[in-house]
């Protein structure tokens, strides 16, 4: 069992990191630290919003020097804590990196949701998620101004962990199970990150009348019995906003078919990086997930899929080849 020194978090506003930080603290006897409520505090003394907060931060260096310091002092003294704050995956080297991911309507209904104070309150779902969104671009440009870093980058992380769906629970188990080696240990291994992504919100990439064996209901029903954390791994593209199936739609079906709310896979390619043949995971994306595809696909699974930006409007553009179809 590998244990490591401390567990820190980053993540989607509304995706869940105090719930879960503060649970998973309890549960392996660690003290925790919130970044996220210092900020907060700060934003309550200078009688701003949160925003305002991160507006104000983006010109005036004291405020995040001084969070800065205190992460560095925290890494430095070796003391093994749970950690929740937007940066501290750069700080700590000796730590499991999570970063929780929510698709943002989710996201702006739970902060919608609860209590909030001066420094964060919203009076309807879409100015949540406009305001969250604004939010998050303001960090992140500011992360990569003053650090050099981007905090929107997946391979900074060593677990991705989508919230949508998944309870409290699940999530906090499937963790602990990173932490202690008991899941997810050979992608790690072999390249970070390991992901936990919400089947539901993972797009196809071959059509769903090419998949032999796909309504196999002994192997659906061997994936139901065994439970996702026994999964084999998908093979995963991301565009820097959606999650694609590069490899393993037989598996990610029965996910689906099963009810799973999470399903381990591995990061093949991010944005610019190469998927096959040269093609980044962007263009990758762009050409196999045609309108069609991407409805046959829901009518199958019940499932529903934004479609994006490139097939509301560029139609059913076809790549020339075939992407691989292991289960």
């Amino acid at each position: 069992m590998t244990v490591r020194q401390s567990i820190v978090f980053n993540g989607d506003l509304g995706s869940g990191k105090s719930t879960v930080s503060v649970e998973i603290a309890k549960r392996l006897n660690m003290r925790r630290v919130s970044v996220g409520d210092l900020y907060r505090q700060m934003a309550e003394e200078r009688q701003m919003t949160a925003l305002q907060l991160n507006l104000h931060a983006e010109l005036d260096q004291a405020v995040d020097g001084y969070v800065d310091q205190l992460q560095r002092d925290i890494a430095a003294s070796g003391e093994r804590l749970v950690m929740d704050s937007r940066l501290a995956w750069h700080f700590f080297t000796d730590a499991l990196k999570v970063h929780m991911i929510t698709e943002p309507t989710e996201a702006a209904r739970r902060v919608l949701a609860r209590p909030s104070g001066p420094a964060e309150s919203y009076t309807s779902v879409e100015e949540a998620k406009a305001k969250l969104r604004e939010r998050s671009e303001s960090e992140r440009g500011r992360f990569i101004v003053r650090y050099g870093v981007d905090k929107a980058r997946l391979r900074n992380y060593d677990l991705i962990c989508d919230t949508t769906r998944a309870t409290p629970e699940q999530v906090i188990q499937h963790v602990i199970d990173v932490y202690e080696g008991r899941l997810g240990a050979d992608v790690l291994r072999d390249g970070r990150p390991l992901l936990l992504l919400d089947p539901a919100r993972v797009y196809p990439t071959e059509d769903v009348a090419v998949l032999r064996g796909l309504w196999e209901s002994e192997f659906v029903g061997g994936v139901a019995d065994a439970g996702d954390e026994a999964l084999a791994p998908l093979t995963i593209g991301y565009t820097g906003e959606y999650f694609f199936a590069v490899d393993g739609h037989r598996r990610l079906s029965a996910a689906l078919q099963s009810g799973f709310s999470l399903v381990p896979a591995r990061l093949v390619a991010e944005v610019d990086e190469p998927v096959v043949g040269g093609m980044s995971a962007i263009d990758y994306f762009t050409a196999q997930t045609r309108p069609s595809l991407i409805h046959d696909w829901e009518a199958a699974h019940g499932t529903r899929l934004s479609l994006p930006e490139h097939a509301l409007f560029g139609g059913d553009a076809v790549l020339a080849g075939e992407p691989g179809t292991g289960a």
